[in-house]
C-alpha cells in the first residue's frame, strides 16, 4: 500500500483503499462494499463505494504501480507476456459494457461483461499487471449510454486483440522487459497483433486454429492438413510444463514458415496421443530458437487461467458489484494489487526450504494464514447488530421505492 499511498489526494481514501484490499482478501463468503464495510469495522458503506466511484485518484498511475510491483518482485529474464480475455455474468443492461457474448466463464452466450489481462509469468510466479475493459458497439454507437457510466464521449470500439497491443506496448514503453507473449486463438489470429509484435522485436507463441493457413515453401496449406503431412521422425515427445497431475507430455512438430522478413516464424503444432487432438502455434523470434524454447513458452498459456482462478477465488476480481467504469477499474486494479501481493509472498517462501513432508505455501493458504494470524478483525455484538440493522433499513427503502415506481408506472 505504501507503494500506491501518493496516488491518493486525501488520507481518508487511502486508508479506505487499504481496508478494501484487506477486505478483498478476507475470507467472506461474498465480497462487495457492504460485507467489507462491515467486516472492517466501518458502521454503513458510503466510504467503501466513495472510495471506489467518487473519491480522486487515479486509476491507472495506481495499476502502473502494481505493474512495477509485479515485476520488480517476480523479475525473470525469460518471463512471458500471456493475454487473455474473462467475462463476469450480470444481470440487467446498466453495467459499463454488458451485453449478451460470448463468455468462457459460462462456456456460451450470456449477458456478460469482458475484460482483457496482462499476465506477467516467470518461474518465480505470476500476476496481472494489465487490464482493458472490452467496450462493445452497442455502448460506442449510443454516447448517452457510456456518459451515464462515467466513460468518456469518444470512446471507440476496440476489439480484444487491439486492447492486448494496447497493454503490451503500455509495459514495454514503461521500461520493463519480456521477450515473448503467448495468447490463445483469439489473439494468435489477429494479423495486427502479430504484425504490432514483430515490429517491437518481440518475439511470441500465439495459439491459431487448425483451420488456420500458413504459407511453407511448398504453397499455402491449412495447419491441420499440414499436420498429417509431417513425417513419424520429424515428431518429437516433450512436456511442456508439470501441470496439477503430472508432466504434460504430447507429441511436438515444428514447420518453418519461410518469410523475407527479418526473424524466425514457425508454425508448432502438438497432437495428443490419446485423443489425436490438435492444436497450432504460430510463433515468431528476432532469432532462431530451439523446439523445447517454444515447447515451453506454448505451456505458459495456461499461467493465465491459473490466474483467473485465484484472482477471483481469492481476491474477488469478479465480486464488482458496480455500474460505473470508474469504480470497476478501481475494483479490479485493487483486486490485482491483492493477488499479486500473494504470488510475491509465495515466490518469497519458496526461496526458503520447505519442511519435511509439506509442499511449499500455496495462495491459497498463505491468503488463509495472512487473514487469519495477522489482520482478522475482532468485532463485538453491538457492531455486528449495527450492520444488520443499516442493512435492513436500506432494503426497506429500496423495497418502498420499487414499489412507487411499479405503482407509477400502473
Amino acid at each position: 500500500m505504501g507503494r500506491i499511498e501518493g496516488r491518493f489526494a486525501r488520507v481518508e481514501p487511502r486508508r479506505r483503499a487499504a481496508r478494501l484490499v484487506l477486505g478483498l482478501l478476507a475470507d467472506l463468503p461474498r465480497k462487495n462494499c457492504w460485507t467489507i464495510a462491515e467486516w472492517v469495522g466501518e458502521t454503513i458503506p458510503d466510504g467503501m463505494q466513495h472510495a471506489l466511484g467518487r473519491a480522486k485518484r487515479d486509476a491507472d498511475q495506481v495499476r502502473d504501480d502494481v505493474c512495477g510491483y509485479v515485476v520488480e518482485h517476480l523479475h525473470d529474464d525469460r518471463a512471458v507476456l500471456v493475454v487473455d480475455e474473462t467475462g463476469d455474468v450480470k444481470k440487467g443492461t446498466g453495467t459499463v459494457g454488458v451485453q449478451r457474448q460470448y463468455t468462457g466463464t459460462a462456456g456460451r452466450i450470456e449477458n456478460s461483461q469482458v475484460a482483457v489481462y496482462l499476465v506477467y509469468a516467470g518461474k518465480r510466479g505470476h500476476a496481472a499487471v494489465d487490464q482493458e475493459l472490452y467496450v462493445p458497439r452497442s455502448w460506442t454507437s449510443a454516447p448517452d449510454r457510456c456518459r451515464a457510466v462515467g466513460l468518456a464521449e469518444e470512446t471507440t470500439s476496440a476489439t480484444k486483440p487491439e486492447l492486448a497491443t494496447r497493454m503490451v506496448a503500455r509495459f514495454l514503453d514503461a521500461g520493463h522487459q519480456a521477450a515473448w507473449v503467448a495468447g490463445d486463438e483469439v489473439y494468435g489470429g489477429n494479423p495486427k497483433l502479430r504484425t504490432a509484435l514483430e515490429e517491437r522485436g518481440t518475439g511470441y507463441v500465439l495459439t491459431v486454429a487448425c483451420s488456420h493457413a500458413v504459407t511453407t515453401s511448398a504453397g499455402k496449406f491449412r495447419a491441420d492438413i499440414l499436420a498429417k503431412k509431417v513425417p513419424k521422425r520429424a515428431w518429437q515427445k516433450l512436456s511442456a510444463g508439470a501441470g496439477g497431475k503430472g508432466h504434460r507430455v504430447y507429441n511436438r512438430a515444428v514447420i518453418d514458415l519461410p518469410d523475407p522478413r527479418p526473424g524466425s516464424r514457425q508454425l508448432l503444432i502438438r497432437h495428443n496421443r490419446s485423443t489425436g487432438e490438435l492444436a497450432c502455434y504460430r510463433c515468431y523470434s528476432p532469432a532462431s530458437v530451439p523446439l523445447t524454447v517454444l515447447v515451453t513458452l506454448a505451456g505458459s498459456r495456461w499461467r493465465v487461467e491459473e490466474f483467473f482462478q485465484s484472482g477471483k477465488g481469492l481476491a474477488a476480481l469478479d465480486e464488482h458489484q458496480v455500474r460505473r467504469y470508474t469504480s470497476w477499474s478501481r475494483w479490479v486494479t485493487l483486486a490485482m494489487l491483492a493477488h499479486a501481493f500473494l504470488a510475491v509472498v509465495r515466490a518469497d517462501e519458496r526461496t526458503r526450504p520447505a519442511p519435511v513432508a509439506l509442499i511449499p505455501l500455496t495462495c491459497n493458504e498463505i491468503q488463509r494464514l495472512f487473514i487469519t494470524l495477522v489482520v482478522r478483525p475482532v468485532h463485538d455484538t453491538v457492531h455486528r447488530l449495527g450492520g444488520s440493522n443499516w442493512r435492513r433499513r436500506h432494503q426497506a427503502r429500496s423495497q418502498a421505492s420499487h414499489y412507487r415506481r411499479q405503482a407509477t408506472q400502473e
